[in-house]
């Protein structure tokens, strides 16, 4: 162990790694029936053109020349490997974009550049919403939705009675402190939906004005003053009052507005309109939106008459469990046809997620659509003229359940085909027409191909085959899929293995589990891009370590009953005992294993999860290191319990870390962000108290200016996290090795998301 070894962890943080992987990622720019993108190649940034009807694939521009006229015009040195600029607003003959603090457009003819118009589609900030004719805009001020002219910059209100906590277009769980840390105003944009025809929004009136007010302390102000409490609208499980939302529709030039004709619905953590749950018909004439009540156990789709408000429902489904629109919480899978007359709908009324259609004028179920042991994960595309819809399933590839093909079935349930038939992991996105697709096929060994597809499968275009030379510099080798007997005996669970850079199976290595407990999302990605869990196992991987992810019993993304272990059971954090029995098998044929040295990290809902795994069971985890961890889900956010735990308070008891705190006997390290508004620092200090109560050793680390993911500490975050583990785990002196500092930014935040 060595400098090399943290410098070789460092290329790999999720700030260095996206370098690192040249043409891993696709993010197509439409422009009509063409789109653009960026790629890093071995001669820097190039921007691409792709028609897909043409079967073109090309640069936007000559590179050289845009360099040399915009240095030529603002004085100021361009490098064609590193254009300053990242996006572009292309035409037949310019191309327009934002470089030094100005707009710029640059005639494709003469590749001369003069400044552009600032009333470009760059006009509309972060903060605002375009509508579809990109005539005007939407935005919050104060707590009232307002309306601008992008030809002529004129403003108006659309509303003019919101009222602190009972405001328009509200998120309703919005945390505030890292769009601060930004430089952004403490909002987030508005939520709300243009009507097609650009003419109506759909928003709601957010009321939060009986939800239970909390308080963290930020303990240095940006000014350096005083210590100062900040304020939240955070409700706890079994709380009377949460969030409510009251559907309006706006006219967008008189500000006449339309009040949905039934009570508010519940509204406990995100917009109905952000993720998903309400959206325009495609003629304009309704707008539909699922509800759930508290319970979570009934799911309905509504009809709203955005001309008189009136409200009615279409379809309803219940069940003894949560009834979800989609078992991995994305959007839901739920498509309305035939100009509102039947409903294509998500079910796992049969064990498994499958769809379903349905009469939308009676609410009856006309046929199911799909079946077998496996799961519709997306609705990409129903041409209604051939009568045949298109999606993602999963459970298809029998060597990987998780990994998703393309396929289609016909509207009367016939004509079942995969359209990728191969065993790849394919992640899709559908072009604005819903003409053809951009298709990245993966597997956790195998890079990404990109292509632009139609919907017979043929490739039109050809786009990227990553290289992924400089990850393989870093000493990086691929993880591996495994199969391992939960701890029931019985069920299958899979996860994937790290070994460590330079590995030596004569060797005997610590290992580490990475966890992730879910329950509305996976710990491992079937694709070769990790996410941002998978990427801190890699960097663990690169110290020494043998690193193992799984996703035990109570996760998503396969069956009901396996994600149902979960419902009433958070207690068992995502199958932390399907854990225990996966690294008791893969050590019986992988002797470089010691399972004499354990370790146990995670964050979130991960940091929760590595605790309870020391409690739980002791003599396997022998250290652990919790970032951000929700301990107490009694004073947890009143969604995430009563979502999975349901209404139960004993539930919610058996699923607290402080009430376990005695059973610690390993070594055990607590970071927590001092001013964390996702889940609060008492957590943490909640659980320390109770085993300095008990007096257990622990450590903990309290960074008083950060927030849930640590942004800008990352660097003492990380460094302590490693020193921690190697120390403890591996019995040496971690190297005086200090990482690099890397400044707050909208790209580091949107690398977390993405």
């Amino acid at each position: 162990m060595g400098r090399t070894s943290y410098e070789a962890a460092e290329r790999l943080l999720r700030h260095n790694r996206a370098a690192l992987v040249r043409g891993g990622k696709i993010n197509p720019q439409w422009d009509g029936a063409r789109f653009w993108y960026t790629v890093d190649t071995r001669d820097g940034k190039r921007f691409i053109l792709v028609d897909p009807a043409a079967g073109s694939r090309e640069p936007a521009f000559d590179h050289h020349r845009l360099a040399a006229a915009l240095a030529a015009a603002t004085g100021q040195e361009v490098n064609p490997a590193a254009l300053p600029f990242s996006g572009i607003e292309l035409s037949t003959d310019a191309v327009e974009f934002f470089a030094f603090g100005s707009f710029w457009r640059c005639r494709l003819d003469t590749y001369t550049c003069a400044p552009a118009p600032r009333d470009t589609a760059y006009g509309a900030g972060f903060l605002e919403v375009p509508s579809p004719d990109g005539k005007l805009v939407a935005f919050l001020r104060g707590h009232d939705l307002w309306a601008r002219s992008a030809a002529d910059g004129r403003e108006w209100p659309l509303t003019t009675d919101g009222q602190e906590d009972h405001e328009y277009g509200a998120t309703p769980f919005a945390p505030s402190v890292l769009p601060n840390k930004l430089g952004l105003r403490s909002h987030l944009p508005p939520a709300l939906a243009w009507s097609p025809d650009s003419t109506r929004v759909l928003t709601h009136r957010t009321d939060q004005r009986a939800v239970r007010r909390t308080q963290i302390m930020e303990a240095l102000p940006a000014d350096g003053g005083v210590p100062r409490p900040i304020t939240q609208r955070y409700a706890y499980p079994g709380d009377t009052h949460m969030s409510q939302g009251e559907f309006v529709v706006i006219e967008a030039v008189t500000g006449h507005v339309v009040k949905a004709r039934t009570a508010p619905e519940p509204m406990p953590l995100v917009s109905p309109i952000t993720s998903g749950w309400a959206w325009w018909a495609q003629d304009g004439s309704a707008v539909y939106y699922l509800s759930q009540p508290r319970d979570q156990r009934s799911l309905h789709l509504n009809r709203l008459d955005p001309a008189t408000g009136q409200v009615r429902t279409v379809l309803s489904e219940s069940g003894p469990t949560r009834v979800e629109p989609n078992q991995t919480g994305g959007p839901p899978i739920v498509q309305v046809l035939s100009g509102g007359s039947q409903v294509l709908w998500y079910s796992q009324r049969d064990g498994w997620g499958h769809l379903y259609l349905y009469d939308a004028h009676t609410g009856t179920p006309i046929r199911q659509i799909t079946s077998g042991a496996w799961a519709v994960q997306r609705i990409l595309h129903v041409d209604e003229v051939a009568h045949v819809v298109y999606f993602t399933a999963s459970g298809l590839v029998a060597e990987d359940p998780y990994r998703e093909s393309v396929c289609r079935v016909n509207l009367d349930g016939t004509g079942f085909a995969r359209i990728t038939g191969d065993d790849l992991h394919h992640v899709v996105t559908v072009s604005p027409a819903g003409d053809c697709f951009i298709d990245s096929a993966s597997t956790i060994e195998h890079p990404p191909v990109s292509t632009v597809r139609g919907w017979d499968g043929r490739v039109l275009v050809e786009l990227e085959q990553a290289d992924i030379t400089p990850l393989l510099a870093t000493g990086w080798t691929p993880p591996q899929r495994f199969r391992a007997t939960a701890a029931d005996g019985v069920t299958d669970v899979y996860g994937i293995i790290y070994r460590p850079h330079d590995f030596d199976p004569g060797r005997r290595y610590p290992v580490i589990d990475h966890v992730y407990p879910g329950p509305q999302s996976p710990r491992v990605s079937p694709s070769f891009d990790p996410g941002i869990l998978g990427q801190e196992a890699e960097v663990l991987a690169a110290l020494g370590f043998v690193v193992i992810a799984a996703d035990g019993r109570g996760t998503p993304g396969r069956d009901k009953a396996f994600h149902d272990a979960s419902y009433g059971n958070q207690a068992a954090a995502g199958g932390i005992d399907d854990h225990v029995a996966a690294l008791q098998q893969l050590a019986a044929t992988c002797p470089w294993m010691d399972l004499d040295r354990v370790g146990v990290t995670g964050h979130s809902g991960g940091g929760f999860a590595a605790v309870r795994a020391m409690l739980a069971f002791p003599d396997l985890y022998k250290v652990g290191v919790a970032e951000s961890g929700n301990h107490d889900t009694r004073l947890f956010h009143l969604h995430f319990a009563e979502a999975y735990d349901g209404q139960d308070p004993a539930a919610w008891t058996r699923s607290s870390n402080v009430e376990l705190a005695d059973r610690l006997n390993g070594k055990l390290l607590l970071i927590h962000g001092g001013v964390d508004d996702v889940v609060h620092v008492h957590h943490s200090l909640r659980l320390a108290e109770r085993l300095m109560a008990a007096d257990k050793d622990v450590e903990l680390l309290v960074v008083p200016g950060a927030e849930h993911f640590f942004i800008g500490y990352e660097h003492h975050i990380n460094r302590r996290k490693w020193d921690f583990l190697i120390r403890n785990l591996m019995g040496i002196e971690p190297p005086r090795h200090r990482l690099t500092p890397v400044a707050p930014s909208m790209e580091l935040i949107v690398s977390l998301f993405s």
